[in-house]
């Protein structure tokens, strides 16, 4: 043993070139492996800081989490699991909690907090959003005490119209104590006078912007009647947190009220926060399994590469009767080391991807920067034993058969590529079985968080493929491509040669090339078909003439009364946007105006009808009435944004459920229950063609600051940049991997020409020359592309239809074409780069010398 490891560490020395291409995968894999381990953590334990409730040690908000129980028996066992998944709005707290709080021996006091929206309106109407475009809220004066928030300039609100803007709001806002404001919040926008200006003892805020208002105005904009946001908890002195915390949940038990300390303080305060983590984890994971089964495709066929180099002196090993198990040994030390190396090199590397990756999502809104980055040891150890586990299955995997050949055979066979192998044959074709059964699945999946994964999962097994009938297929491709390629008499006649001799070098530059444009196809055009199919479903059930919507949180109830009695004005539909659960199951939900909504609304009815659709009515999509197995007539349980549990009776089965979400309910139900009130747009038809009256509606609602009137064509423009800003975050993921794939495409392409620098002396002596040589490796590159670009392109359609039909029900995948030309120009490009340079360096000693030296 110690002999194999001292001869494995010698082998490393000398072949360095050989082995660093195994170790440049290797620590790539690791890398991401790293980051997206950190991402998975962050998620699951990242901590969320707390501003407004900085100086309540304990904070008391409502349940946040829709619950289920189930009990299973088995074999006389009892097995109870408990789940929990949050809801999407803010669930409030009864007023009357803070009586049973208030006598406890450690409460010094109980502070209620009221949150709502509401944005400065500055001069000229323009709605200044919060400190650097985050969220702007107002709450009561009273709940100052838990920032805490003192003034440094006027007074405190003491009536209905009064108003302290926080001090970083008033600056950017240009106003001073004394001057009017307007102020748009849960209703019609409203003048105030500011009384005050007010700043946090510890700084500006950095995550929100602050009004706050007289107690009973605080109450009339939040909705809430007897309901507050949560209850700041302030102990007397010498009490400690959790003394008091445990005062707190003795007090509340029996109740839904939830008790928050510590770093449990910022999920209550930012809800956004907290279901980030969720999505977090779920990207993390997503990236990590795509990464790893990347890594691990790209890893063997480095391997198989780097073992093929060497196979004399593996041969010739044989021949002095080193056995099967020796070499393999052999073999497998030297992959242990590389991927120690490697995995240990980009463990290190992984962490600033992670902080990349962070900030990346932070900047598209994916998470709030409130989520700080939080990791362990653990990501590194994983990324370890990655590369050690990658690199060892590897090494197996291609030296499988070197291994095995009779010791007679090594050295006649070592000159020459080895026949195809036909239990390799045998198990590609059971791989693409497999990869065309996950294409099948796909194609019945309806619902993208369960089609995602398996939509890459997909690509991978199909590249996995294309690996192991990769010799098969290249004896295909040089067989077409033969017949033009010998019309260049000698460097197409000499690429065809060495393509035909060394079918597998071919198969080994192929798949990761292939890989790359199948990857990168599938990540950019899952996103447009399904942008696609949810634009063309939005548009085509939008019957109104006008959509009126705002630059700020929302159109409010008035302006949609104001656009009703508009002249020529025949139906106004508000839309609320939400989502609910059903059980566990969340679903992307909609609350419609009931009144004119057939004539505004058309998502293709298939079942049932839209006919007397009410406040307890429920319309749902086909692909949620298949999953939860409701017709027309049938009663559901359906639990609102905040909490609120509602039986409503389901009136329609639509079809046009991407457009318009799973669920739709009446908007005087869902206005109750959401955190903003105001619509998110409104639909307006008109009499006449509709072409009319665009002034007249901008007209009716010009006392709304931020209220436009849009036409179809804007709709659609402005529909297009959010599903543009939702997709880059998938983009930037799974760009990661993308890079990683062509980096294993330039690595095995340079792999594969350096090591020929023998075969290029040997031509060079025979006459040709070294134009001749470049120009036979250029159109061995354009034979590797063509094929590569056959075989991606197939991979990525094949799954892109299958998700296409499952998603939409048709066969129509979204492609762009300059986006698609882009993907085999880089490709190309890659293959080039990787050829040609390797390539002129090999040219650059004397064919004697070169020949005469040792290997």
């Amino acid at each position: 043993m110690g002999l194999m490891l001292r001869y494995a560490f010698q082998t490393l020395r000398a072949r360095k070139g050989g082995f660093s291409g195994a170790f440049l995968a290797l620590l790539c894999a690791a890398a991401l492996v790293t980051a997206c381990g950190i991402l998975l953590e962050t998620g699951l334990r990242g901590t969320i800081g707390t501003e407004r409730y900085a100086a309540a040690p304990v904070v008391v908000g409502g349940d946040q989490n829709v619950h289920q129980t189930t009990v299973k028996k088995k074999k006389g066992k009892t097995k109870v699991k408990h789940k929990a998944k949050p809801i999407a709005e803010r669930a409030w707290l009864p007023a009357s909690t803070a009586g049973k709080l208030s006598g406890l021996p450690g409460v010094r006091s109980v502070v209620p907090e009221i949150t709502f929206p509401a944005y400065a309106v500055a001069s000229g109407g323009r709605i200044v959003d919060g400190v650097d475009g985050k969220g702007s809220y107002g709450h009561a004066w009273a709940s100052a005490a838990l920032t805490p928030f003192a003034l440094v300039d006027g007074a405190a609100p003491t009536a209905d119209d009064q108003v302290v803007l926080d001090r970083e709001l008033a600056r950017r806002a240009g106003v001073a104590t004394g001057a009017k404001l307007t102020v748009q919040s849960t209703g019609s926008p409203r003048t105030y006078r500011v009384s005050g200006i007010a700043a946090p003892r510890g700084g500006d805020l950095k995550q929100q912007s602050s009004l706050f208002f007289s107690t009973g105005e605080a109450e009339r904009l939040s909705g809430r009647e007897g309901q507050v946001t949560v209850l700041g908890v302030l102990p007397k002195r010498g009490v400690s947190t959790e003394a008091l915390a445990g005062q707190v949940k003795k007090a509340l038990d029996g109740t839904t009220a939830q008790v928050a300390t510590g770093g449990d303080r910022g999920p209550v305060e930012f809800l956004d926060a907290s279901k980030a983590r969720v999505q977090l984890v779920s990207m993390g994971g997503a990236i990590g399994g795509t990464s790893l089964l990347v890594a691990i495709l790209v890893v063997v066929g480095t391997f198989a590469l780097s073992i093929q180099q060497r196979h004399r002196e593996l041969a010739l090993l044989r021949a002095i009767a080193a056995t099967p198990k020796q070499v393999r040994q052999l073999i497998g030390r030297e992959a242990l080391i590389v991927g120690l190396l490697a995995g240990l090199v980009g463990s290190v590397a992984g962490l600033p991807i992670a902080y990349w990756l962070h900030g990346k999502f932070i900047d598209f809104g994916a998470i709030p920067d409130t989520l700080n980055v939080t990791f362990s040891v653990f990501p590194f150890f994983a990324a370890i034993g990655a590369a050690l586990l990658g690199a060892w299955a590897a090494a197996r995997i291609s030296a499988r058969r070197t291994a095995r050949i009779r010791p007679a055979e090594a050295l006649a066979e070592s000159a020459v590529e080895q026949r195809f192998a036909w239990g390799r044959l045998v198990v590609g074709v059971v791989t693409l079985a497999g990869g065309i059964v996950l294409l099948v699945v796909l194609s019945v999946l309806k619902t993208e968080p369960a089609s995602t994964p398996v939509t890459f999962l997909s690509v991978v097994v199909l590249a996995v493929a294309v690996s192991l009938l990769g010799p098969l297929i290249a004896r295909l491709a040089i067989a077409l491509l033969g017949i033009p390629l010998r019309a260049s008499r000698v460097a197409g006649y000499l690429a065809a040669a060495n393509v035909r001799a060394n079918t597998k070098r071919m198969a080994s530059a192929i798949t990761p090339l292939a890989l790359l444009i199948g990857m990168a196809c599938t990540v950019l055009f899952v996103q447009t078909t399904m942008n696609n199919a949810s634009s063309h479903q939005a548009e085509d059930g939008n019957k109104a003439d006008w959509v009126v919507a705002s630059a700020g949180p929302g159109v409010p109830a008035r302006a949609a009364s104001e656009l009703r009695s508009a002249p020529g004005v025949t139906a106004v539909t508000e839309v609320v946007r939400t989502s609910v659960r059903v059980g566990l199951d969340k679903y992307p939900a909609q609350g419609l105006s009931t009144e004119g909504l057939r004539q505004n609304w058309d998502p293709d009815v298939t079942k049932g009808s839209l006919a007397g659709f009410g406040a307890d009515s429920l319309a749902l999509s086909e692909v949620a009435a298949d999953h939860l197995g409701k017709k027309p007539g049938d009663t559901l349980k359906v639990t609102l944004g905040d909490g609120t549990v509602r039986t409503l009776e389901v009136r329609a089965v639509y079809s046009r459920g991407l457009g318009f979400g799973d669920l739709t309910m009446a908007h005087q139900l869902v206005v109750r229950h959401v955190d903003n009130p105001l619509a998110s747009s409104v639909l307006v038809r008109t009499a006449g063609d509709g072409k009319a009256g665009r002034e007249q509606l901008q007209s009716a609602v010009k006392a709304f600051p931020g209220v436009g009137v849009m036409d179809r064509g804007q709709v659609e423009d402005l529909q297009a940049e959010v599903q543009q800003s939702n997709a880059e975050v998938n983009y930037v993921a799974m760009g990661l991997i993308i890079a990683f794939t062509a980096i294993a495409v330039v690595n095995t392409l340079a792999m594969s020409v350096s090591d020929r620098f023998r075969e290029f002396a040997l031509l060079r002596l025979v006459g040709t020359t070294r134009r001749q040589v470049m120009s036979m490796l250029r159109t061995e590159s354009l034979v590797v592309v063509l094929t590569a670009a056959v075989l991606g392109s197939g991979i990525a359609f094949a799954v892109l239809t299958a998700f296409s039909i499952g998603m939409t029900g048709a066969a129509a995948p979204a492609v762009e074409p300059w986006w698609y030309v882009g993907v085999l120009a880089l490709a190309a490009l890659l293959a080039l780069v990787a050829t040609v340079v390797p390539g002129r360096l090999s040219l650059t000693g004397r064919p004697a010398d070169v020949i005469g030296s040792r290997q």
